[in-house]
């Protein structure tokens, strides 16, 4: 079976890029700069199902992204989790936090309702992520 993404994620998510072994979606949601990582593979939930190399591909991605993040917003902690409770596909959750935000210092989720982008302002902070990310070698912006 081909990779495709969970409907739920391109529900909540703009797609904004690949990686080698990673779909980039931006979560939107305008309170967090928040991506999520997406294996592009078939019927997997769990890192471990993952290949080897798969699976170090995906914590180079995840650590490229978790750094461009931390330096372009400046957070003060950088959130990162696979749940998968709600949304069995395994993706990886990106979020940059701050002492100031919604949430602090819990989770981001339940906390408070997503609150979309505005078209202007997805656009702007596409081109903000995708600037940063395009220093990683395989990242291709959409």
């Amino acid at each position: 079976m081909a990779f495709k993404l969970d409907p739920v994620l391109s529900q909540d998510c703009v797609v904004i890029g690949n990686f080698e072994l990673s779909q980039v979606l931006l979560m939107n949601d305008k309170h967090y700069p928040w991506l999520i990582l997406v294996p592009r593979v078939a019927d997997i939930s769990e890192i471990f199902e993952l290949s080897e190399p798969q699976q170090r591909l995906l914590a180079e991605e995840s650590s490229f992204v978790l750094k461009a993040m931390s330096e372009e917003f400046a957070a003060d902690k950088m959130n990162q989790a696979a749940l998968g409770n709600m949304v069995p596909q395994l993706h990886v959750h990106h979020v940059a936090r701050f002492k100031n935000d919604a949430a602090w210092p819990g989770p981001v989720w339940g906390k408070v309702a997503a609150k979309p982008y505005s078209e202007h302002t997805l656009k702007t902070m596409m081109t903000r992520l995708n600037k940063v990310l395009s220093h990683h070698p395989s990242y291709q912006a959409l």
